[in-house]
This record gives structure tokens, C-alpha cells and sequence, in this order.
């Protein structure tokens, strides 16, 4: 009996699937490549380097590589930006979106041989589900070795920025009532600057951390608050008490005074009931409507690092849509060398604009980040990261790359 099509493309995906549990990094873009070869198309994985400005092809075995290609002003670099499936132009292929849950990953090319398939009124949804097959896979492959992290870089990365690399979580999570996305800069030469996140039962805990310095002992401050922050809140401690404990790791760990300034937050995803303390930090932006309505100036205490015994706890009720900006000093800061910092007041504005565009979370915080790196101009003389979580329905179905 012959095999639907429907059948052959089932069959591909057990077949990417038992091969994988024993897959080396180097081998899954061939291993890809052939199994998708026997249904007759000709499919290429693009990795977004980790600055997210080029979109790098894994290398298969006896095959010429082909170009990576731009983020900005490439059919593929829509694709990954908007986390659309879009037709090739002139030819019949298509640029699919790859996405591990909801963190961008990069995309895959589907190049057919059969323009009536290309075509066809279900190939595009066979086409994403097999990128989220891979975007899992690389997941789960990319610990094995160096090569996937190679393919995503475009220079080596610092002591540094290879500790914060282990530490740090994805760049975006979303669940059906929040998303969550971040952005660092420098990403292969970061510092001391951090981010931290978890959603679990009615509650989405955010956190940003900037450690004094740019070294690798600030990084080994920014790891050490990180994991101290986890473990308090992993035993069910309030938001004061994760400051308290990341305050003792530091004064043990560190005898030289180091200190980290922090954002802590605890969002009630029913209520909207915001709690927050800031720990010596810039304050966030609070969106309403797409316009900044205000700073959240509450809840202040000092540095982790130096101990306060104040228990103040900020409060902000937020409405569903509302978005909250986090930033570390170098984005305010950026340009200061050439006596012209970027700045609040246009941090607010082009936030506002980016809320207008509709963009999915983690592209809007991504041109962010650009225009404070186009501001500044040349080599950072700080650390600057960006945390963008909205607490709503709609943002987390603009991460996904089938609509639900």
C-alpha cells in the first residue's frame, strides 16, 4: 500500500527522533538532511548567532555550506524575527521559524522539489512541526559538545561571559498569561550583568542583576546572587529573605566589599498584584496602552551585598496587557563616553514605539537593544541588558510560530 503523505512525514520524524537519543552535535544537521532528503526536500538549519544579528548555517557533511544571512532585510531574517513561516520568493521553498517552546532559535529552510508540494494546503504546518521537533533536539543536543554553540557564534567569549552562559535561562518563556524575554549585551564579553525568571502555578517571579564591575569576579558575583536568589525562593522564601540570602552569599564569598544592585519581582498572573524590591537598581517602566505611565520608585533597599534589615516591598496592580521594562545602568548609560547618554527619556520612547508595532516580545526588546548599541557606537564601556515580561494573553500567541 503506498504511504500517504501524511504517513511520510510521520515516518521522518520517529526516524529524526530515535536517531536523536544517541546524536553527537556535529551529526544532527546531516542526520536532518537526509532523513528529509527521502520525502524529497532539501532542508538547511539556520542557528541565530548569539548577538542575533546573522542567522548561521549548520554545516552537513558533503555539502557546500551555504550563506548565512542577515537578520535585518533577509526573507529568513523575517522569518525569524516576526516567528513567521514565509514562501521563498522565486523559488518553491519556504523559511520556517525554529523555536524551542517559545525561545527563538533560528529557522529552517525547505527547499522542494515538487513546486506542487511546496505548494500544498498542509505542507507549511508539516513544515513547523518538524522545526519544533528540532528546536527541541538542538536543546537537548547542544550540551553534548561545542559544535551547535560554535555555529551560533561569530567570536569566542570571555571566562566570563562563558560562566553567565551556563547560568542564565533562556532569552524568552512564555505560558498562555505571561511572556518573559531578555536581551545582554555585550553577549561574548558580558560581565557582571544577569537575569532570572520563573513561572509556575498563579505566579511569574522576574529579577535582573548588575554587578559592580566588568570582570570575571563580577561575573562570579552575578552567578553567586543568581544562584542565591534560586535557592530562596526554590524554598519558598519571600522576596525580602531572597535579598537577605544573596546578601550572606556575597559577604561570605567576597571579602572585598562587591556588591550587586538587583530587581526582584513576584507577579500574581490572576490578580495583577505586583511585589516588588529594588536592590540599589534603575527603576523599571511600567506600559500601559503602549504608553509609559510610570517608574516603579517603591520598594528600595540597598545593594545585595550590603546588608540592610529594611523589609520594604513595593506594590503595583497591573492591568491585563501591561507590559514591564527592566534595564541594567548601561543602557541609560550608553553614549556617556561621547557626552551623549542614551537615556530615559528615549529608552521610554522607543519602548513605546516598539509597543505600537505589535511585535512579538523578544524582537521588540532585540531592537532595543539595537538602538542602544547604534547610539553608543564602537565598544561598550558597560554591560547592558534589557528584560521585557508582559502579562498577557495575546504576547505569548505572538511567540508561537502556529497560532494555537
Amino acid at each position: 500500500m503506498e504511504r500517504t503523505p501524511e504517513r511520510q512525514w510521520l515516518d521522518a520524524l520517529s526516524d529524526v527522533l530515535l536517531r536523536s537519543h544517541l546524536f553527537q552535535p556535529d551529526e544532527l544537521g546531516g542526520a536532518f538532511a537526509d532523513v528529509m532528503a527521502s520525502l524529497g526536500v532539501h532542508a538547511t538549519i539556520y542557528l541565530a548567532d548569539e548577538e542575533q544579528h546573522t542567522l548561521r548555517p549548520v554545516p552537513v557533511p558533503g555539502r557546500a555550506d551555504p550563506q548565512p544571512q542577515p537578520v535585518e532585510g533577509s526573507v529568513a531574517g523575517r522569518s525569524f524575527t516576526l516567528v513567521e513561516s514565509i514562501p521563498a520568493l522565486n523559488a518553491p521553498a519556504w523559511w520556517i521559524p525554529m523555536v524551542d517552546g517559545t525561545d527563538r532559535l533560528g529557522v529552517i529552510e525547505y527547499v522542494f522539489d515538487d513546486a506542487a508540494v511546496a505548494d500544498g494546503r498542509h505542507t507549511r504546518r508539516r513544515c513547523e512541526t518538524v522545526a519544533g521537533l528540532i528546536g527541541h533536539l538542538i536543546t537537548a543536543t547542544r550540551p553534548k559538545g561545542d559544535h551547535l554553540r560554535l555555529v551560533g557564534r561569530s567570536r569566542p567569549a570571555t571566562v566570563a561571559g562563558e560562566l553567565l552562559s551556563q547560568v542564565l535561562p533562556p532569552l524568552t518563556a512564555a505560558t498562555g498569561r505571561i511572556t518573559v524575554s531578555a536581551v545582554l549585551e555585550p553577549c561574548y564579553d558580558v560581565g557582571g550583568d544577569g537575569f532570572d525568571y520563573a513561572i509556575d502555578g498563579d505566579h511569574a517571579f522576574v529579577a535582573i542583576f548588575d554587578a559592580v564591575g566588568h570582570s570575571l569576579k563580577a561575573g562570579l558575583a552575578c552567578t553567586t546572587v543568581i544562584a542565591a536568589v534560586r535557592s530562596a525562593r526554590r524554598c519558598g522564601h519571600d522576596l525580602v529573605t531572597q535579598g537577605r540570602t544573596a546578601d550572606a552569599a556575597l559577604t561570605d564569598q567576597f571579602s572585598d566589599a562587591r556588591f550587586v544592585t538587583a530587581f526582584l519581582a513576584d507577579l500574581d498572573l490572576e490578580t495583577g498584584l505586583l511585589r516588588y524590591v529594588n536592590a540599589g537598581h534603575p527603576r523599571p517602566l511600567l506600559l500601559r496602552g503602549g504608553k509609559m505611565v510610570r517608574e516603579l520608585r517603591a520598594g528600595r533597599r540597598l545593594p545585595l551585598g550590603i546588608p540592610d534589615t529594611a523589609e520594604r516591598v513595593g506594590e503595583e496592580i497591573l492591568e491585563p496587557g501591561d507590559q514591564l521594562l527592566l534595564f541594567t545602568d548601561g543602557v541609560p548609560e550608553a553614549g556617556v563616553r561621547t557626552g551623549d547618554p542614551f537615556g530615559l527619556p528615549r529608552l521610554a520612547d522607543l519602548a513605546e514605539r516598539q509597543a505600537a508595532t505589535g511585535l512579538p516580545a523578544p524582537e521588540a526588546v532585540r531592537r532595543l537593544a539595537r538602538a542602544v548599541a547604534d547610539h553608543r557606537g564602537g565598544a561598550p564601556d558597560d554591560d547592558a541588558t534589557l528584560l521585557l515580561a508582559e502579562w498577557s494573553r495575546t504576547a505569548a500567541v505572538r511567540v508561537l510560530p502556529t497560532p494555537l
